[in-house]
C-alpha cells in the first residue's frame, strides 16, 4: 500500500493537468461489487487518458452527524489496503468528515472537492448517492452540475447474484446470522477482524488450549460461536506491514461455562510464543458450532478437543493469497 497513492484530504491531492475520473463512495467492507467498480473505474480512466480516484469519507457521515452508525466491516487501514490493491494506477483520497463539511451547499462540494481539488472530469457514484447539506442533493443534482463545471457523470451498474445487488447491509446480515460463508461468497474473501492481543485471564492455558485474547476490536463480530481461522500479524516499524502467521480456531462469545464475560480469543496451531503488545488480524473460514453451556470443565475441555480437530480440517487447504503479504 503506497502512501503516495493514499491522500488525506482533497486539498492535498495533486491533481493532474489531464484530469480525473472520481468515484464517490464509502465502500465499507470493499466486496465484490466495491471490486467490479474499481476495476470498471480503473480501466474506464485509462480510455479516457484520466487519473482514477476513489473519494472516501472518514470519519463515517453517520458519526459526525449524531445518526446511528452501522458495524463497520473493515477498519480505515484495512479498506485502503483494499482499495489501492485493485490497481498500481489507483489513488484514493480520505476526506475528512466535518460538520463544516455537511454544511456545505452541493454547488460548494462540487466546486471545492471535485472540481478545484479532484480535477473531475468524470464522476462515478451509486443511485442513492446523496450530499451536500441536509444531503439536499443527488445524482441528478451532480449531473446538473457538472453540465455547468465541466464533468459527466456516470453510474456503474451494481454486481448482483440470485439474491440481488451485492451489499454491504448484506453482508452484515450474513454476519450476523453466523453464515461466514455467504459473508466469504459476497466480499470475495473471508471477513476479517483486528485486536491487539492483550493479557487475559490464562483460562485457555488451563484447559490446555493457550489463547491470544483480542482486544480494541473495531469491525463487526459474527454471532457468537467457535470459528476455524487463518491468523496475520501486522508488523512493527521495519517489519512488512502484514504477513501470515498460523492457522487456528477463535472463539467469540460470553463463555457461558465458565461464566467469564465477553472474549474473542484465538488458539494458533503450533505456535506458543508470546503475542502480547502484537496486532492480529483473524480471517474467519468457517462456523464450527453456536456458542453453548456445557455440563462442567471437563465438558467443555472434551469439546475443545472436537473444535480444535474441526478447525485443523477446515484450514487444512488453506494457502496464503498469492497477491497479498497476508493471508488474504
Amino acid at each position: 500500500m503506497s502512501p503516495l497513492r493514499i491522500v488525506q484530504g482533497a486539498r492535498a491531492f495533486a491533481r493532474p493537468a489531464r484530469g480525473t475520473l472520481v468515484a464517490i463512495g464509502n465502500f465499507d467492507g470493499v466486496h465484490r461489487g466495491h471490486q467490479a467498480l474499481g476495476q470498471a473505474l480503473v480501466a474506464q480512466a485509462e480510455e479516457r487518458a484520466l487519473e482514477p480516484v476513489v473519494l472516501t469519507f472518514h470519519p463515517h457521515p453517520s458519526a459526525v452527524l449524531g445518526r446511528a452508525v452501522r458495524p463497520t466491516l473493515t477498519a480505515l487501514t484495512r479498506k485502503l489496503e483494499l482499495l489501492t490493491r485493485q490497481s498500481a494506477a489507483l489513488h484514493v483520497v480520505v476526506e475528512p468528515f466535518t460538520l463544516e463539511l455537511a454544511a456545505l451547499e452541493p454547488e460548494a462540494f462540487v466546486q471545492q472537492v471535485l472540481v478545484d481539488a479532484l480535477g473531475a472530469r468524470e464522476v462515478c457514484v451509486g443511485d442513492n448517492f446523496h450530499f451536500g447539506r441536509g444531503r439536499a442533493g443527488g445524482v441528478e443534482t451532480l449531473r446538473a452540475l457538472g453540465a455547468r463545471h465541466g464533468y459527466e457523470v456516470w453510474a456503474q451498474p451494481l454486481l448482483a447474484d440470485a439474491q440481488g445487488p451485492l451489499s454491504s447491509s448484506r453482508v452484515r446480515d450474513a454476519l450476523a446470522s453466523g453464515d461466514v460463508a455467504a459473508a466469504t461468497r459476497l466480499l470475495g474473501r473471508p471477513h476479517s477482524v483486528e485486536g491487539l492481543v492483550e493479557h487475559g485471564q490464562g483460562r485457555g492455558r488451563t484447559l490446555g488450549v493457550p489463547t491470544a485474547n483480542l482486544g480494541q476490536l473495531t469491525e463487526m463480530l459474527p454471532a457468537h460461536g467457535v470459528y476455524a481461522c487463518v491468523v496475520d500479524v501486522l508488523g512493527d516499524a521495519g517489519e512488512p506491514p502484514v504477513r501470515a502467521l498460523r492457522t487456528g480456531v477463535v472463539n467469540l462469545g460470553v463463555r457461558p461455562t465458565l461464566e467469564a464475560g465477553f472474549s474473542c480469543e484465538a488458539h494458533l496451531f503450533d505456535w506458543d510464543a508470546p503475542l502480547y503488545g502484537a496486532r492480529l488480524r483473524v480471517h474467519l473460514l468457517e462456523r464450527l458450532r453456536e456458542e453453548r453451556r456445557f455440563d462442567g470443565v471437563e465438558a467443555l475441555r472434551a469439546q475443545l478437543t472436537l473444535d480444535l480437530e474441526a478447525a485443523r480440517a477446515a484450514t487444512a487447504e488453506v494457502r496464503p493469497e498469492p497477491r497479498a503479504p497476508g493471508w488474504y
